[in-house]
């Protein structure tokens, strides 16, 4: 029976290198990932004693003592700097180029065949200078390097190379051929564990006057010098591969017809296969670390592009890919297996150490040096108002804000009471200080008085947290008898021959020069019982407009506002209300500040029903104005139309003739006066609190003729003036009751 030797048990005999070095690439999408599962705690000490780093360093290399990183200077000269335990940075001169050696051994060079190897532990000690092509041959370059070994791709005939390992040690000095003869094209050390490194060859394979050229995976016994052993071939390797090896695993890239895979062989289990989408191709393997491979397309140091390291469990065959950093830049390989990325983790920006996690596969990640920047968007400061006043439409409410990144921003405003929303984008791009307007509509409609909640969010273009802040304010108006939905604007009421009534919003201004509907809604069916339908005002209370109706049979009912645009259960309020001809609601007649009701009956008496703020009982007992009242077809109680102590009314006469009755404050009238001729052309006048938002209520007239608001001027011999509006057009017909 074969036992599972875990990663973990191998504790610092295990070493995992790989020989991507301070590499960069192009943002690339990483395929989707689960989220990361619950991991272990990171900083603790380590961290909080974190030393500083520049921005722009990429890690080389890692060792016992310290750790190689590779900047540009402020001429963009490349700088290599050995950064020691205590903070201090040691300048390695002579050279632009370092090599990942997961010890303390620095190996340098500037891209030619000379090599120097520095051994940081002996400070003392002279660096050792290693000119490859008089060691080797001309064109001899190095592929890999573990502690103070160089494995040396040397050429020979025929355009084939052979892999030597060279170890400058004084005395002990050793130049070893890892390779036979065979025609290989080129070498490639990507990893370490132990005494083994894992190879990648390429070979050209001849017959006759064709060739093919086969990748395959070698491991090689460096301790001991032994030859090449040939592990397997693989499909295609991609360009500058990279891989991993520990006792369990062995990792690498391969290139696929459908795309690009990151192959993993385990020890007594099938190979697990990770797909990288048509956008993954430039995934590099970092390391594995216990059971988790790591890999990622690396970004910029710099930068703030989105470039995440990402985490697979190889042991569970079903687990998925999860991010572990935000981004990352360069990764090196320790002494004890560890891996040093340079990234970010929770938008701290600096150098991290990945090694095996004690209470499960997610690698314990530990800061070990900082840049000092963050990459979260915080909320420095904001200009939000707490009370909004939408009285006046066409002023844009202004929301404002202070953030310490630019940042796509935006805000969502959310109406306590009814779950309506609106979002307000920033400016298209991204910035320091966005502003947000808005006009007051939700929808395409005025937005509802009351409690509102304010969400405000900015979204980095690159990695780091979103900025997010929230409040509450209250939209206010002046209340309109007319308002069924609590927005301020009149509503209209209108009911068609299958009897469902609807309720059209209309704007609190003009639209292209003309007063309209924002949107209708079937407030529902059944109306055709009724035979007056009537806007009777705030006569219960609540904030919001209520109606009366009085069916076939004479019961007068009362539906109770709702404020959302409908209305409660109807409430029986008494019976006989057959005998009134004319009834007309939603005026304070009294001055009392209560809406109350006037209705003529077949005898032409007028008699007042004065509001009494009760659901159940809502008008107290009539009381007599006065006959003669036989005369007019339509009344319409149309408020405060001239400046008097009440509301008032306007009655049309058989012959066309409208008249203006001024409320003296006392439920009753002052002597009428003639407005004009011709309202016979309209089927239904209603008085429609204040449509044009001046502070006076006005008048709607319906017709077939067609459909006008009928603005009030406040002045008793010529108190309307008509205004054209899309309200009912082309529906002069539809409709068999408006109010």
């Amino acid at each position: 029976m074969k036992h599972r030797i875990s990663g973990r048990r191998l504790a610092a005999a295990v070493l995992t290198l790989s020989t991507v070095t301070a590499v960069t690439g192009t943002l690339v999408t990483v395929p989707a990932v689960a989220a990361v599962p619950a991991a272990t705690a990171a900083a603790g000490a380590e961290a909080a004693d974190a030393a500083t780093l520049p921005v722009d360093a990429d890690v080389v290399s890692v060792g016992d003592t310290g750790y190689l990183t590779s900047r540009k200077d402020a001429d963009g000269k490349t700088v290599l700097e050995w950064r020691k335990a205590d903070g201090s940075a040691e300048p390695v001169g002579g050279a632009t180029v370092g090599h990942d050696s997961a010890s303390d051994f620095v190996v340098t060079g500037e891209g030619g065949s000379t090599i120097t190897v520095r051994d940081m532990t002996a400070p003392a000690a002279p660096p050792v200078t290693v000119d490859l092509a008089t060691e080797f041959a001309a064109g001899a370059k190095l592929v890999g390097v573990i502690g103070r070994d160089l494995f040396v791709q040397v050429p020979r005939a025929g355009n084939y190379h052979d892999l030597w390992l060279y170890t400058p040690n004084g005395e002990q000095t050793r130049k070893v051929q890892l390779s036979g003869y065979g025609n290989h094209l080129s070498f490639k050390v990507v990893a370490s564990a132990g005494n083994k490194a894992l190879v990648l060859v390429t070979t050209r394979y001849e017959s006759g006057v064709t060739f093919r050229n086969q990748d395959s995976l070698a491991l090689v016994d460096f301790v001991h010098g032994t030859p090449l052993q040939h592990e397997r071939d693989t499909g295609k390797l991609v360009t500058d591969a990279s891989g991993a090896l520990t006792h369990d695993y062995i990792a690498r890239v391969e290139a696929r017809a459908e795309g690009n895979r990151i192959i993993v062989d385990r020890a007594g289990k099938l190979p697990k296969e990770i797909r990288l989408d048509s956008h993954s191709q430039k995934a590099v393997i970092v390391g594995i670390v216990g059971d988790v491979l790591l890999y990622g397309v690396p970004g910029e140091a710099a930068g703030d592009a989105v470039n995440p390291l990402y985490a697979v469990d190889l042991y569970k065959s079903d687990a998925q890919p999860y991010e572990l950093l935000e981004r990352f830049s360069s990764v090196a390989h320790a002494p004890d297996g560890a891996v040093h990325v340079r990234g970010v983790e929770n938008d701290v920006d600096g150098l991290y150490r990945l090694f095996d996690g004690v209470q499960g596969s997610v690698p314990v990640v530990t800061e070990v040096a900082s840049t000092g920047r963050n990459f979260a968007v915080t909320v420095v400061g904001s200009k939000v108002p707490t009370t909004v006043d939408l009285q006046q439409p066409g002023t844009p409410v202004r929301w404002e804000w202070t953030i310490s990144r630019s940042a796509f921003a935006m805000v969502t405003l959310t109406h306590v009471a009814t779950g309506r929303t609106i979002t307000l984008p920033g400016p298209e791009d991204r910035s320091t200080n966005p502003v947000m307007e808005w006009d007051g509509t939700i929808d395409g409609t005025s937005a509802p008085n009351g409690a509102y909640t304010w969400q405000f969010v900015a979204i980095p273009g690159g990695i780091g947290s979103a900025a997010r802040a929230s409040g509450t304010f209250q939209v206010t108006r002046q209340a309109n008898p007319h308002d069924y939905n609590d927005n301020g604007s009149t509503d209209l009421l209108a009911r068609d021959s299958s009897g469902t009534l609807w309720r059209d919003d209309l704007f609190d201004g003009p639209v292209d020069g003309q007063y309209k509907s924002a949107g209708r809604t079937a407030v529902g069916g059944g109306w055709q019982t009724y035979k007056h339908i009537e806007a009777a005002g705030n006569i219960a209370g609540t904030p919001n407009g209520d109606l009366v109706a009085v069916d076939n049979a004479g019961s007068l009912y009362h539906y109770l506002g709702k404020g959302d645009g409908s209305f409660g259960k109807r409430v029986l309020v008494g019976g006989g209300w057959q005998n009134y001809r004319q009834i007309t609601a939603g005026s304070d007649l009294d001055g009392d500040g209560r809406a109350d009701l006037v209705a003529s009956d077949a005898s032409g008496v007028l008699w007042f029903y004065k509001g009494t703020g009760d659901t159940v009982q809502p008008y107290a007992k009539r009381v007599r104005v006065g006959g003669g009242w036989q005369q007019y077809n339509q009344l319409t109680a149309v408020g405060n139309i001239a400046g008097s102590a009440a509301g008032d009314l306007v009655a049309r006469g058989t012959d066309g003739v409208l008249w203006l009755y001024q409320g003296n404050g006392r439920g009753n009238f002052t002597a009428r006066v003639r407005i004009g001729g011709g309202w016979n052309a309209f089927t239904q006048l209603v008085g429609a609190g204040d449509i044009t938002n001046d502070g006076r209520p006005d008048l709607v007239a319906y017709g077939a003729g067609g459909t006008y608001v009928y603005r009030s001027t406040g002045t008793v011999s010529a108190p309307f003036q008509r205004l054209t509006t899309g309200l009912y057009a082309s529906e002069g017909a539809t409709f068999n009751s408006v109010a």
